[in-house]
């Protein structure tokens, strides 16, 4: 089980997010205001609070949002997660997608540290069940039925 620390939006693509605290998840499109909704594959991004930490910890001070990952959830290593594990926070239902990503230029923060953890660590998913995801609410990895 996890819990949600930030829920990221962004009005355009390639720049970092920022914490909104709660969004509305639109079935089959993402989060409602942000740039990378879309009927694709990649409707939202999570990434785990613990690879943040430790990221910051090699002097990155980054925060939630910077990565342009949408969701920040503690209490998952999401890169351990095959694709097709099913996600629940409360009323949304998300499909994992996607792990990692291929980075087509060197953001900001690679520019300072010589890497960037979104491509490795980072997933994506699509919205199955729509509704609200708000920060410190629970998300549990639901059986297939």
């Amino acid at each position: 089980m996890g819990r949600v620390i930030a829920v990221c939006v962004s009005d355009r693509k390639g720049i970092q997010k920022t914490d909104v605290k709660s969004g509305y998840f639109e079935t089959e499109w993402g989060i409602q205001s942000d740039a990378h909704a879309g009927k694709w594959h990649r409707q939202v991004s999570l990434l785990s609070a613990e690879k943040i930490a430790a990221f910051n910890e090699k002097g990155a001070g980054v925060a939630p949002g910077a990565f342009g990952e949408n969701l920040v959830v503690e209490g998952f290593d999401f890169r351990a997660l095959p694709v097709g594990t099913l996600l629940r926070c409360g009323e949304v239902l998300l499909e994992v997608t996607q792990i990692g990503k291929e980075c087509h230029g060197h953001c900001a923060i690679y520019q300072k540290m010589g890497e960037c953890i979104m491509p490795r660590e980072g997933i994506f998913a699509r919205v199955l069940e729509p509704g609200t995801i708000s920060v410190g609410d629970e998300m549990a990895i639901e059986t297939r039925t």
